[in-house]
């Protein structure tokens, strides 16, 4: 099937909405939440022949799936929980992404874990790891290498960063990571390729009955233009993450699953800040902690605390960024501080919660990363838990449970064997990566970029440079990224306002110390030219953006949770959400 296919524009955005809306026949399937395991969904149904629609109340991946550690992981702290078919399972999806479905995405990643004790830590750290390399090549042979140890000396070799007293030998495993927002775009343009109708910025108002009370469907707001329309399904899948009680709640039942958010914070520093060639692991009091390298920066993170404030937009505070710094510092020889830092996020883990949502929640690090699909209300289904690395698993077990046990067989999933869009053909682009720098004039490195970015649809990239060879020019405030990809973020990613383009087509909101401001007046000019916006719409984008980025600066600073997320949220979102209650038509 043709590109066009794929596309998540503003003009396809309209027709999928329509085509919703047409009651000639019910979707097979309406999967409400635009986050990883939503778009998961859509895709599982899509290539399973079901009629399917996707929505999404902001835009895609806006909450926990772009504010991840962005790690494709098996989980090895797991293994010291003795939750070995958790750890087998995340290592089989693992090894599909890095060799079948996302290999443009997803990169195999050496992390270095520091011994403190010559013996006894080593052998009972080699005794996980080994297990952990056994799991992997059991579930996807030759996905990464195996674990090697190393001495101290060839440890400071690998990660000269790295305090001498700070550990007395090393292992070195691998893992993944991933870029999670681009992850999610792609996998709903995957979903559109093969049949689905997708809309972002597109809110759940009601869930609708039929005479016998079971869920036939939905009335949603498109919160661009304020019409309503309704959407008649014979399934409807809540994949709401954090949002699971509120939107199950629609549907006027008691039951359905109960969670509860964690939040996780990172912070980034430039890359030439730590030197090392591998990223590092530690394990902390309370968890882990991972400095994971990127291309021209370091994440480290997370932290994983109870959280009781508004859903929207989580901030890093001041408690958790000392909290970051003071475990990284426990091993770096040159201990990392306030001033190096150039970006923080901040997200929400959707934790399962077992029983009642009673009691003392403070411990969320016990409660299960498994996920659970159960019927909230007849024909409305719930999947929470689990994690980014399994969303294809989990994905899979939705679309199998409103199947049946004989639906799934006579028509079982085929995910685990389909590309994502951009996959086919990446690794022959990228062996000629040179040449293809020479032919349309940008630099290798820009080309590696696009490949890591886009995969095969930098073919797409380029053919627009061609068109206006304008495109090809670097944003003058992030020379990193090209005008062509603020266009691309629009015509073929769903993109609608500035924050959309700065935050998650690209990851600009972080990555610079100005969060991007220096690019924003040049991105919202390529943006607005083709949403049509006029003079004012494109300040008052510009405006919107800068003050995002003022509250999540003024946050930093702030001691106190409460205080911070208030100051985030007295700026609000683009578009903002309608506070919904239960209001159940049949």
């Amino acid at each position: 099937m043709s590109a066009p296919h794929s596309t998540l524009s503003p003009q396809t955005r309209s027709r999928h909405l329509a085509g919703m809306g047409a009651n000639d026949e019910p979707l097979d399937v309406l999967v409400i939440g635009g986050g990883v395991t939503g778009a998961g969904i859509a895709l599982d149904a899509a290539t399973r022949g079901l009629s399917v629609g996707i929505v999404e109340a902001q835009d895609w991946a806006s909450g926990t799936s772009s504010r991840s550690s962005k790690l494709v992981h098996g989980g090895l702290r797991y293994l010291y929980q003795l939750d070995f078919p958790l750890v087998a399972e995340s290592l089989r999806e693992r090894g599909l992404l890095l060799t079948t479905t996302a290999p443009h995405l997803v990169k195999a990643q050496p992390f270095l874990w520091p011994l403190k004790t010559p013996v006894i830590e080593r052998a009972y750290s080699a005794v996980g790891v080994g297990m952990y390399d056994v799991l992997a090549q059991w579930a996807h042979r030759g996905s990464v290498p195996t674990q090697r140890h190393h001495t101290r000396r060839g440890s400071l070799r690998l990660a000269p960063a790295i305090d001498p007293k700070a550990l007395t030998g090393s292992i070195v495993y691998y893992d993944a990571r991933v870029d999670d927002a681009r992850l999610v775009t792609t996998l709903v343009r995957t979903a559109t390729r093969y049949g689905a109708l997708a809309a972002n910025r597109t809110q759940v108002i009601r869930l609708t009955k039929d005479g016998s009370g079971r869920v036939d469907g939905a009335d949603l707001k498109d919160l661009e233009t304020g019409d309503e329309l309704h959407v008649s399904a014979r399934n409807v899948i809540n994949a709401t993450g954090v949002w699971t009680e509120k939107s199950q709640s629609l549907a006027g039942t008691s039951g359905g699953l109960k969670v509860l958010a964690s939040k996780g914070i990172h912070i980034v520093v430039p890359k030439d800040r730590i030197d090392s060639q591998v990223g590092i692991f530690l394990r902390t009091e309370k968890s882990v902690l991972f400095i994971i390298p990127w291309k021209r920066y370091w994440v480290i993170g997370t932290t994983d605390t109870a959280y009781h404030e508004d859903l929207r937009e989580p901030v890093a505070d001041a408690a958790d960024i000392d909290y970051v710094l003071e475990h990284a510092n426990s091993v770096l020889a040159r201990p990392l501080t306030r001033d190096d830092i150039i970006g923080t996020y901040a997200g929400l883990r959707p934790l399962l919660q077992p029983g009642t949502m009673d009691g003392d929640d403070s411990k969320s690090t016990k409660v299960s990363r498994e996920h659970t699909v159960t019927e909230a209300a007849p024909g409305l289904t719930v999947i929470a838990g689990g994690k980014l690395t399994s969303y294809r698993k989990m994905a899979e077990d939705a679309v199998d449970f409103i199947l049946g046990e004989e639906g799934a067989e006579d028509h079982p999933s085929v995910t685990p064997n389909t590309p994502l869009q951009g996959a086919d053909g990446y690794h022959a682009l990228w062996s000629r990566r040179e040449a293809i720098a020479a032919r349309s004039g940008l630099s290798v490195d820009h080309v590696e970029d696009l490949l890591d970015r886009y995969g095969s649809d930098i073919s797409l990239i380029l053919d627009s440079i061609a068109d206006d060879p304008d495109l090809g020019r670097e944003l003058e405030g992030a020379p990193e990224y090209l005008r062509a990809e603020m266009a691309f973020g629009v015509t073929h990613e769903g993109a609608l306002h500035l924050e959309d383009l700065l935050a998650r087509r690209t990851r600009l909101s972080y990555e610079h110390r100005d969060r991007g401001m220096g690019a924003a007046e040049e991105a919202a000019g390529i943006a607005g030219g083709l949403l049509g916006w006029d003079d004012d719409t494109r300040r008052a984008e510009i405006e919107a953006y800068r003050e995002r980025c003022e509250a999540e600066q003024q946050a930093e600073g702030l001691t106190s949770e409460a205080e911070a997320q208030k100051v985030r949220g007295e700026v609000g979102e683009v578009t903002p959400f309608i506070d919904v209650a239960p209001d159940i038509r049949a």
